[in-house]
């Protein structure tokens, strides 16, 4: 549909401009020349290595919020609150990965279908899955984004990317190893009440019984 017809603009008008359409001004994988003393080809790299981190950070943020209402059982409170609060700290690396890419004068991923075709995390079932499930499932993800973040932050240093080094590092890799290990607690096989003894620990229990 065209955009609004041209008034006089002699005239003062409060109606907003609508149905309006433009070209691409920026394609994706193109970049910008901007002054941050880094070549071409190494913003270049660091821009295709980042938003294959933003992709799949996007999905794992879903993957929290999904989890998060999905959640149910003896833990629901529990889980409920951390798979929340992970999610809110997932997005915020969403923002400072886009915020990256962007400084480098490239284009942050951003469409949900567009990230959907970058992304190597595995799709899960469009229903809920056993709790044990859910969090196998997020540490996956956590460990395929650690697994990339730490190489792409090794590649980067040597093209003299430091800037997108400490953002893997300092906030991908730092704050992923955190949340893998609060996940994978809750996968312990632990007693809740007492403890299991040995067969030794029992006859000895029993002696001192009788």
């Amino acid at each position: 549909m065209p955009a609004t017809k041209k008034k006089d603009p002699g005239k003062t008008s409060s109606q907003p401009w609508l149905h309006q359409q433009g070209r691409e001004i920026q394609k994706f994988g193109q970049l910008r020349q901007f002054p941050v003393a880094l070549s071409y080809e190494a913003r270049q790299y660091s821009c295709e290595r980042l938003n294959q981190v933003l992709a799949d950070t996007q999905i794992l943020f879903a993957l929290y919020k999904k989890h998060h209402w999905l959640m149910r059982g003896p833990t629901f409170y529990q889980l409920h609150l951390l798979l929340d609060k992970h999610a809110g700290e997932q997005l915020e690396l969403v923002d400072a990965l886009a915020e990256r890419v962007q400084t480098l004068g490239g284009i942050a991923v951003g469409d949900p279908r567009h990230v959907a075709e970058l992304t190597r995390v595995p799709r899960p079932p469009d229903g809920a899955e056993e709790v044990p499930a859910m969090l196998s499932r997020l540490l996956e993800a956590h460990e395929l984004i650690l697994t990339e973040a730490h190489d792409a932050a090794a590649r980067v240093m040597e093209l003299g990317d430091d800037g997108t080094n400490d953002l893997l590092v300092s906030d991908i890799v730092r704050t992923g190893e955190l949340q893998a290990w609060f996940l994978a607690e809750h996968l312990v096989d632990t007693p809740l009440v007492k403890t299991v003894s040995t067969g030794e620990e029992v006859k000895a229990a029993a002696g001192a019984r009788r």
